[in-house]
Parts: structure tokens; sequence; C-alpha cells
């Protein structure tokens, strides 16, 4: 396709608008279903592109850009929302909104996709079918089942999706991309341990909970070391402990929370034996219990052909050495998960590391930065993984 020789440049002259769009959105984060400034942006960026709009989940954008010719419906997805952080980190442009903050990359993917927007729109001509660009609200909770309930898959029809993520993890412009699993389902649990409170000098006259609680931990950790196939990763994680009120007064009652995750498809096999388990261990201490579960995100499995038609699109971006195809699987979940069980999908990491620049700090931490240098590999990405997907 020839309009894309020259698609480094065009995409280079727009980059002080892709760092000036990003930086006023990092300066004015919205977290999720607020995202009611971010949204506005977006639609009126899009329509003066020529791209018609529409909203979903309140505050959500979905741009429209049919091509010159019939053909299959892309979905490009991006996330809008903040997090409830109180920036560190000493930028020029930091939030202005207290104890908020892009900690996580947002601001850089809704920028990246605008501007991948404005790029398509002026070769929609070449293009064999339609681009649903999706702006997603609230990424962190699990936004995407609510927007696929409302039929952002609909009206037309997704064939295919894509998704990307800037990735503190690698270096500045590696392309992390592999098919299969790449991020792992999560459901979070709420465990509350009913017994018998006493005396603390006297534990033989009570249920103790606590000590049920302390046998109960250690014993759901044999599922993810013994009982489970360790090529298939399952983490179980206590992340919340609260009991009693006394140094000498055992409750009745202990209440616990954390999260399963697994980087397979058998997550209903694990919830199922965490149960069997508590329900062993209650019933040999005397204990009673209630038990919940909720999901955070599926399992985020990369379909292997559209991950092929990504990787060659990368390849073309940035070369072979832009690559990074080994090592990338991790327990964090990613709910573009959702949008990936009900269409070939695929999703890929950008890179955006750089000590010097200290762009390599983790996710969600209050020093997060980016490095602006990426933004405009991830503009060409999107780019050309819709020319390539909607090639005549």
């Amino acid at each position: 396709m020839d309009w894309l020789m020259n698609i480094k440049e065009e995409i280079s002259e727009l980059k002080d608008e892709l760092i000036g769009i990003r930086r006023d959105l990092h300066q004015h984060p919205e977290l999720g279903f607020e995202e009611h400034r971010t949204a506005g942006i977006v639609e009126t960026y899009l329509e003066k592109n020529g791209i018609k709009t529409s909203r979903v989940g309140g505050t959500g954008v979905v741009g429209l850009l049919e091509g010159g010719s019939p053909g299959p419906v892309l979905m490009l997805r991006s996330d809008l929302d903040a997090l409830p952080v109180q920036e560190t980190a000493d930028v020029s442009f930091k939030s202005t909104v207290d104890g908020k903050m892009h900690a996580c990359g947002h601001d850089g993917h809704t920028s990246m996709m605008m501007v991948a927007a404005k790029v398509l729109a002026r070769h929609r001509e070449e293009l064999s079918g339609t681009v649903k660009f999706v702006f997603q609200p609230n990424e962190e909770d699990a936004g995407a089942d609510i927007i696929i309930e409302e039929g952002v898959m609909e009206n037309p029809k997704v064939d295919a999706a894509v998704g990307m993520h800037l990735w503190s993890p690698l270096p500045t412009g590696k392309v992390g991309i592999t098919a299969g699993p790449l991020m792992a389902s999560s459901y979070y649990f709420w465990l509350t341990i009913h017994g018998k409170g006493g005396h603390g000098g006297a534990p033989h006259l009570s249920k103790d909970p606590v000590y049920c609680a302390n046998q109960l931990m250690n014993a759901v950790q044999s599922i993810q070391t013994r009982e489970h196939d360790v090529l298939e990763p399952t983490l179980i994680t206590f992340c919340q402990v609260n009991a009693g009120s006394s140094p000498i007064i055992i409750p009745d009652k202990i209440q616990l929370a954390g999260s399963i995750r697994c980087l397979h498809d058998k997550d209903e096999q694990i919830r199922e034996r965490f149960e069997a388990i508590t329900a062993q261990t209650c019933a040999l201490h005397g204990t009673t219990y209630e038990l919940t579960f909720k999901c955070g995100n599926e399992l985020l499995d990369n379909d292997m052909e559209m991950t092929k038609m990504v990787r060659e699109a990368a390849i073309d971006a940035g070369g072979a050495n832009c690559l990074i195809e080994n090592n990338l699987q991790v327990m964090l979940g990613e709910d573009f998960a959702a949008f990936a069980k009900l269409v070939p999908s695929t999703f890929i990491f950008l890179g955006i590391a750089d000590e010097e620049k200290e762009t390599n700090m983790p996710h969600h931490h209050p020093a997060f930065k980016l490095d602006e240098d990426a933004l405009p590999m991830g503009v060409e990405l999107h780019v050309r993984t819709a020319a390539a997907y909607l090639k005549p």
C-alpha cells in the first residue's frame, strides 16, 4: 500500500499534537465512569476528523470510520480512566487533581488512538471495511463487561479486536507480542469465618476463627504448589485480614480477602478446590464460613492469526529487532479479555522504560512516568494494524 510508505513522516509531523493531548489528559485525570471531560475531548477530536461518534457506558466513546469499500470491522480499543493515586513524579504537567493521576499509561493510550484515528481518517479511501475506535471507561474495574452488555460489539458487528498497553517492564520502542495466554484471569474473594469468641487465656472454651484462618491460609497454598501443574501458573494471594479488637479476646469472626489468578483456563476448578479446602478446614475446627467470588478479569488469550498479523505490522513499524516474544506473561489482569472471548483478538505491549528518563517505574506507582518518545510508535502500530486487517 503506497500510502504507508511515508507514514512515519506523517506521524512525526503530529508528534507535538500527540504529546500535547497526552499531557492535557495527564493534568486532568478522571476515575472510572467519571471521564466526562476526557470523553468530550475525544468526541470533539474525532468529529473534527470526520469520524462519527456515539457514547457507551456513559463516559465511553465509540468512533466509526468507514473505509472506501465494504469489508470487515476491526475494533481498536483504548482506555480512559485514571487511578486514585497521589502523583509524586517530577514533571511540569503533573496532575492538577489531588489524589488522582494517570499511573498506568491510559492517557498515552487515549492520545495514541486519537492521533491514529486522525491519520486513518485521512486515508479512509484506502481501507476496505470499518474501524471501530472504542475508548473504554473504567478499565481498572471491568468496564468492558458493561459496555459489551450495552452492545459495543454490535452495530456494526465487530469481527476482530486489537488492544495495546504501554509497558514499563520493556525498553522504549520494544514491542511485546505473543500468541496464547498473556495476562491472567483474576477472581477476587471475600471469606468470613465464624467461630465462638472467648478469653485469650482459655482458648479451649472457644472456637477460634483466627487459628482456623491461619490453618486455611496455609492449606490452600497446596493448590498452586502440589495439586495443579506448575507449568500452568496459579496464584492465590491473601491481601486483607481483619479480626479482633483486643490482645486478650478471641473474636467471634475473622474476615479475609484476596485474589485467585490463573494463566490457564481451569480457573473454575481452582475456585472449587479453594472452597472445598475452606469447608473442610472450617469443619475440622468447628467453625462455619461465608465465601463469595467476583470476577475481576477473564484470561487474556491472544489469537494465533491476529497475533501473527500484528507481529508483521510491528516488524514493518520497527524492524524485527523491536520484537520481544518471550517471557511476557504476567499474573496481572486486563479486561480486554472480555472482548477477546468474543472475537479473534490480540493484545500487545509497547515498551516505555528508559532508566535515564526514570520511565521504568512499576505501573500504579505514584512516580510512574511515560517515555513520550514511544507514543509515535504506538500510533504507527495502530495505523499499520488497521491497514493490514482492512487491506483491499
